[in-house]
């Protein structure tokens, strides 16, 4: 597979936040948030931009032997077992055919080399790409998936893809997380997603769109409010609360 990062920490977003995870950030996207560069804030069409751009750009062939040794290194591979470390796939979009079949090819590999293993797989996702159904069905235990608002400045036609976002939908752990920055992007979510999708409102996670920490305790306060009021889940960043970083933590 082709690594752009891989890391201990703790998930510091959604569902799962603020459990032991392992993540594996795989290399390239079929989105740009933002613009490159985030060319597409300055110009005032989108409201935030990927902050991860310029590492999931990145990337090195790593072997499955080679992601179990790194593992083992930071003392993790027990965890990872036991299913107490979450493996999180991410990106970039971990979704992407060639992602989805080293994953699928780690998983089964893991599988056949430990025996009864209790691996838990979550992936994050901007549900933009139909999967194979066995993926979802036979390997991910988790579905964190990001669908891009306007505020992104994506396009509708490559932001929304009805039958991804089903299979999210249909998933027994399926999670929808929204970057949030102002109040309106509520109404969209409604609008554009969970009226026309039939999106499970209980399934639906705001978050706030901030990249540092000076603005994240006004930015969570908005999508606390927001969720109290529509009858949403919210969550802050875990990761830039404790480390002021978006990634490598």
């Amino acid at each position: 597979m082709r690594i752009s990062e891989d890391f201990y920490s703790i998930q510091g977003e959604g569902f799962s936040q603020g459990v032991p995870a392992y993540f594996i950030r795989l290399q390239g996207c079929n989105l740009m948030c933002g613009g490159v560069g985030g060319e597409k804030v300055k110009s005032g069409e989108a409201t935030w931009w990927c902050d991860t751009e310029a590492v999931w750009k990145q990337g090195k062939r790593v072997s499955n032997e080679e992601l179990v040794d790194r593992i083992q290194e930071a003392g993790q591979l027990e965890q990872v077992l036991d299913g107490v470390t979450h493996m999180v796939w991410t990106g970039g979009e971990p979704t992407l055919p060639l992602h989805v079949s080293a994953i699928t090819g780690f998983v089964n590999y893991m599988r056949n080399t430990y025996d009864g293993n209790s691996m838990f797989n979550e992936i994050e996702t901007n549900a933009t790409v139909h999967v194979k159904p066995y993926f979802y069905q036979g390997i991910i235990q988790q579905v964190n998936s990001s669908p891009k608002l306007s505020n992104s400045g994506v396009p509708d036609n490559m932001r929304i893809n009805p039958r991804a976002l089903k299979q999210v939908a249909d998933h027994y752990n399926g999670w929808f997380k929204f970057v949030v920055t102002h109040r309106e992007d509520v109404f969209e979510i409604k609008r554009d997603f969970i009226r026309p999708y039939n999106l499970p409102q209980s399934q639906v996670i705001l978050m706030p769109g901030v990249d540092n920490l000076k603005e994240l305790p006004e930015k969570t306060k908005l999508v606390y409010e927001l969720a109290k009021e529509f009858g949403y889940r919210a969550t802050t960043r875990g990761q830039i609360l404790a480390w002021d970083k978006t990634t490598g933590v």
